[in-house]
């Protein structure tokens, strides 16, 4: 396991020289097995900026299809992945307010979070809130953020809404169940395996004709599931996975349900390259919808890619904000890895048995 980073400055302005860091890094996506850990400098912080040093960092789905080279918003060449990570100020660029040396903050970014430190627009930093560890705060924001975004200001979830979460054991479908009982909804929830089920109804007291084992029976557990709750269809559905499920979740929406899509996580493989003649086979055959058969249905379909609020750096601290008062839950961690072993954690991902956030630790 990886200690503490220890700066390395030159003794005649320590203030102003680079430090060594260690990075897992990429040379371009594709593979997997590019991914390496690897020793560089990192220059003092610039105007705007503070630079933190991380002690843990939050492993997503994203990170896997960027490596992959599957994520729309893949940097070109050579990047380090992550989009999350927490640590404490170690300095402080110029013109930056606020923020004091030694602060322990949530950092979000367009990826670069699987560093020892890093330098970041000092926007994108968030308090730990109170009683909060430096492990809680990396497991939230990504997970936390996608699940208010897509059922608030996208999906328009209110008291009353039936909503469909897939993959609902997941680190965004926990945060989206949390969010959903605050909001007085009704969850169906959508999980891939039995014991997955069985933990959803201890830990969230869901009645078991609510929570639906993805299978060969789909489409009739989801409408003894809408039976349930005397519903005529979703007002909502979250859906991270596409594949075969999606036109069948789809087509049960009522009128002015939403179907929100926010990942497709079934075009993710266990190997460390993309199978691209499985890829072109699922692209080939993927549910297609008629926009003019939409009309007469007047059902929606919404589409997000999280990535694209980071980009909007003057809307970040609302929405943290937002969520948070949603979602206060302090999230629930499934596994934790040596910062050394991130390639575990990436495997333990894909392998689709994880429940929660998974996290690596630097400390």
């Amino acid at each position: 396991m990886l200690g503490r980073m220890t700066a390395t400055t030159r003794p005649s302005d320590a203030r102003s020289d680079s430090l060594t860091r260690q990075v897992w890094r990429i040379p371009k996506a594709g593979s997997l097995a590019r991914l390496a850990l690897v020793e560089e400098h990192l220059p003092a912080p610039g105007a705007g900026e503070v630079q933190v040093e991380v002690q843990t960092v939050g492993v997503n789905f994203a990170d896997v299809f960027a490596c992959l080279g599957l994520y729309s918003a893949t940097p070109r060449g050579s990047f380090i992945p992550g989009l999350e990570c927490a640590g404490r100020i170690r300095r402080i660029g110029a013109g930056v307010s606020g923020w004091r040396e030694g602060d322990a903050v949530i950092v979000l970014t367009r990826f670069g979070g699987y560093a020892s430190h890093l330098n970041v627009d000092a926007r994108t930093l968030w308090p730990l809130p109170q009683g909060w560890s430096l492990d809680d705060a990396a497991a939230y924001p990504v997970q936390a953020l996608t699940a208010w975004y897509g059922l608030v200001p996208l999906g328009a979830a209110k008291a009353g809404s039936i909503v469909l979460v897939q993959s609902a054991a997941g680190g965004v479908g926990i945060n989206a169940l949390h969010a959903l009982r605050r909001l007085q909804a009704r969850p169906v929830a959508l999980v891939g395996s039995a014991s997955k089920r069985d933990w959803l109804i201890e830990r969230f007291e869901l009645d078991p004709r609510a929570v639906v084992i993805r299978g060969p029976s789909l489409a009739h557990d989801l409408d003894a599931a809408l039976a349930h709750y005397n519903g005529r269809g979703f007002d909502l559905v979250l859906d991270a996975v596409y594949g075969e499920g999606f036109q069948i979740a789809f087509d049960r929406l009522a009128p002015e349900g939403r179907h929100v899509l926010y990942g497709a996580a079934d075009f993710m493989g266990a190997g460390k390259r993309p199978n691209f003649l499985r890829l072109a086979w699922q692209y080939l055959r993927r549910p297609r919808l008629d926009p003019l058969a939409m009309i007469p249905l007047n059902r929606g379909l919404l589409a997000f890619n999280l990535i694209w609020l980071w980009e909007q750096a003057s809307r970040l601290p609302e929405s943290m904000r937002a969520t948070l008062e949603l979602i206060p839950e302090r999230p629930h961690i499934g596994g934790a890895f040596p910062f050394d072993r991130a390639h575990d954690a990436l495997a333990a991902i894909q392998s689709g048995r994880t429940t929660g956030k998974l996290i690596l630790r630097l400390s």
